[in-house]
C-alpha cells in the first residue's frame, strides 16, 4: 500500500498587530507592555515598523498588512489627534471611515499620548490643545520626575518600567474618562476626534490579552 504524502502546508496562525504613528514614545511602550506582560508571545503580538506618520496613511498600511494575513489577524493603528492645524477633522474622520470599513481597530489619545501616560497617576480631564501644552501644563513631568524620570522625552527607554505597577489605574482612568466625556458630548460630535481630552488606548491592550486567551474582542 502507497504511503501517503504529508503535507508541507501548516497552519498560519493569527497575528495580533500593532502600527504606531510615534517612531518613540508608542513602539517603546507597547513593546515594553508586551515584554512584561507577554514575553512568551512575542511571535504573535507584534508592533511593526512603519514610516508612515498620518493618520490615513497609518491606517493605509494596516489595510494592507490585514489583507496579506491569515485571516484572523487582528491588526490596530495607534495614533494621536494632535492639534486641529497640523490634522483636521476631515482627515480624522476619512482615517476613521477607512478603518471602520476593513476591520482596524484606532487606539487613540487627544490630543497625545502623553495624555494616557498622564492617567497612571490619576484622573484628570484636562483639556490641552497640543503636546507641548500638555507638557507645559500638566502635572505629567512633576509625576514622571516621582518616579524616577527626571527629563522625560519622547525617546526615554525606561518609561513603561517606570509606570507599569500604575496600569490598573490608567485602565481605570481612561475607562472612565471615555465614559464621561462621550455621554457630555455635544449631538454629531461625539467621535473620539472632536472630544478633548479622550483616550482609548486601555482598550488595545485589554483586546491583546482577550487575543491571547481566544476570547472575543473588547470592541465587538
Amino acid at each position: 500500500m502507497p504511503k501517503k504524502k504529508k503535507s508541507n502546508s501548516q497552519s498560519v496562525k493569527p497575528v495580533f498587530k500593532m502600527f504606531c504613528e510615534g517612531e518613540k514614545t508608542e513602539p517603546l511602550y507597547i513593546r515594553g507592555y508586551i515584554n512584561h506582560f507577554h514575553s512568551d508571545k512575542r511571535s504573535i503580538i507584534v508592533v511593526e515598523n512603519t514610516n508612515k506618520n498620518t493618520p490615513v496613511q497609518l491606517v493605509e498600511v494596516a489595510i494592507t498588512a490585514k489583507k496579506q494575513g491569515s485571516g484572523d489577524d487582528v491588526v490596530w493603528v495607534v495614533f494621536d489627534r494632535e492639534s486641529e492645524a497640523k490634522y483636521s477633522h476631515e482627515l480624522h474622520a476619512q482615517a476613521r471611515a477607512k478603518a471602520l470599513a476593513n476591520g482596524i481597530q484606532i487606539a487613540f489619545s487627544n490630543v497625545c499620548f502623553e495624555f494616557w501616560i498622564l492617567l497612571h497617576f490619576g484622573y484628570t480631564s484636562g483639556c490641552y490643545s497640543s503636546y507641548d501644552d500638555l507638557k507645559k501644563k500638566s502635572a505629567l513631568i512633576s509625576k514622571l520626575k516621582e518616579v524616577g524620570i527626571q527629563n522625560y522625552d519622547k525617546a526615554s527607554p525606561m518609561l513603561f518600567d517606570k509606570v507599569k505597577e500604575l496600569i490598573p489605574d490608567a485602565i481605570k482612568n481612561s475607562e472612565r474618562l471615555k465614559d464621561q466625556v462621550i455621554k457630555a458630548s455635544d449631538i454629531g460630535k461625539a467621535a473620539p476626534h472632536h472630544l478633548n481630552p479622550y483616550v482609548d488606548v486601555h482598550e488595545m491592550f485589554l483586546d491583546m490579552k482577550n487575543f491571547i486567551e481566544g476570547k472575543k474582542s473588547v470592541r465587538e
